[in-house]
């Protein structure tokens, strides 16, 4: 059974991991949490989940205008092409819904089944926000508690530059 917010809430606090949620209507697109993010403090992401065609799965966050060119990505993560995973993939490794995807939902998956590649960006600020594994909330930490928690779940990122892997053409 995947984990649940209070799950979620109680790794926190074993990691020592401060973190701030608020609540609020769900949201499915960057478009539609545009309100919500202009009265949150911290950087507001966007979160990827992709397989290759050779079946290994990939997380990718990144900060929420982020242009990621999922057709050009694959060279860069020395995979063959990447799509989008589908949701029985999204839950069965990650145990979140589509509109749910989240660096946090890293807890649900056997380390190193999904390869967790988080923007610069993201590992640069000093808060970000992501949805506590249900779109109807966002939880914001420091990008230094974002790190820990993902090496405590077993998934060293891998960070990258999104700005220069994917430039505007």
């Amino acid at each position: 059974m995947p984990a649940s917010r209070a799950d979620l809430f109680a790794l926190f606090d074993e990691l020592e991991i401060d973190h701030k949620t608020t609540e609020h209507q769900p949201v499915f697109t960057v478009e539609e949490s545009a309100e919500i993010k202009a009265s949150l403090p911290g950087v507001h992401t966007k979160n990827l989940f992709l397989k290759d065609k050779g079946g290994n799965f990939f997380l990718i966050c990144a900060e929420s205008h982020a242009r990621i060119k999922v057709n050009k990505l694959h060279p860069h993560l020395g995979c063959k092409r990447l799509s989008f995973g589908k949701a029985e993939y999204l839950m069965e490794h990650l145990g979140v819904e589509p509109g749910s995807v989240t660096l946090f939902s890293v807890m649900n998956d056997k380390p190193g089944a999904v390869k967790l590649i988080v923007d610069k960006t993201l590992a640069d600020a000093d808060i970000v926000n992501f949805h506590p594994l249900k779109n109807d909330a966002t939880t914001a930490i420091s990008a230094d508690d974002m790190i820990k928690f993902a090496k405590a779940t077993g998934h060293e990122p891998l960070i990258m530059d999104f700005a220069i892997l994917t430039p505007d053409e």
